[in-house]
C-alpha cells in the first residue's frame, strides 16, 4: 500500500529556541527526537499508526510530555588551602588525576558506562567543590566510604598529600545528601 507523504508530517519546531549563553540540556533535545503525532500519524514509516499512538499515550509523548531524568553526576571535592597556595594548573591537574582515577577503577560499573558511552560523552556533569583543608578532606572520604559511595581520593607522591576526591559517576539524588554543605569552587 502506498504511503501518503505530506509537508505537515516533517515539521520543523522553533519551541526549543533558547536564548544566547542557555545552557542546552539533553532533556531539552530528547523531545526534538521523540516521533511527532501529526494528522497523518507519526512520522515512523515503519511502525503501524495504532502501534506509534499505543506508545505515545503510554509515555505521554502524545501530550508532549518528558519525564524528568535523574541525570549523572561525578562530584570533584579539591582543598581551598591548596588553591590559595598552589599554582592554579597544579590544583587543577590534582582534580583530573582523581576524576580520571575514580572513571578507571570503576569502568565497568554501569553508570560509569552509562556517563562516558558515545551518546552521554559531550554531555557530562560534573559538580566541583571544595573543603577548607585536609582535615575536611580526609573526613569527607570517611564519610563517603561509611556510606557505600565508591570515591578517589587522590594523594600526590612523593610527598603523599591528600589533594582531592572525585566520585564515580552517580545519579545526583544519591550524593546530594553528601555535598549540599560544601561551597562550589570559585
Amino acid at each position: 500500500m502506498p504511503t501518503l507523504i505530506s509537508p505537515c508530517r516533517f515539521s520543523l519546531s522553533f519551541t526549543h529556541f533558547r536564548p544566547y549563553g542557555y545552557k542546552t540540556r539533553v532533556s531539552d533535545l530528547t523531545s526534538l527526537l521523540q516521533p511527532r503525532t501529526t494528522r497523518l500519524g507519526t512520522n515512523s514509516m515503519s511502525q503501524s499508526s495504532s502501534e506509534s499512538d499505543a506508545a505515545n499515550s503510554k509515555n505521554g509523548e502524545a501530550r508532549g510530555e518528558i519525564q524528568p531524568e535523574d541525570v549523572l553526576v561525578q562530584y570533584v571535592v579539591l582543598r581551598r588551602d591548596l588553591i590559595d597556595t598552589w599554582p592554579m594548573g597544579s590544583v587543577v591537574t590534582q582534580g583530573c588525576h582523581a576524576s580520571v582515577s575514580a572513571i578507571w577503577e570503576n569502568k565497568d560499573d554501569p553508570h560509569t558506562l552509562q556517563y562516558c558511552s558515545p551518546e552521554n560523552i559531550d554531555f557530562m556533569h560534573k559538580v566541583t567543590l571544595e573543603v577548607k583543608g585536609e582535615a575536611q578532606m580526609l573526613n569527607l572520604s570517611e564519610k563517603l566510604t561509611a556510606a557505600g559511595i565508591v570515591h578517589k581520593l587522590w594523594i600526590e607522591q612523593p610527598e603523599n598529600i591528600p589533594t582531592c576526591l572525585a566520585t564515580r559517576p552517580y545519579p545526583k539524588s544519591a550524593l546530594t545528601l553528601f555535598f549540599k554543605k560544601l561551597k562550589l569552587c570559585k
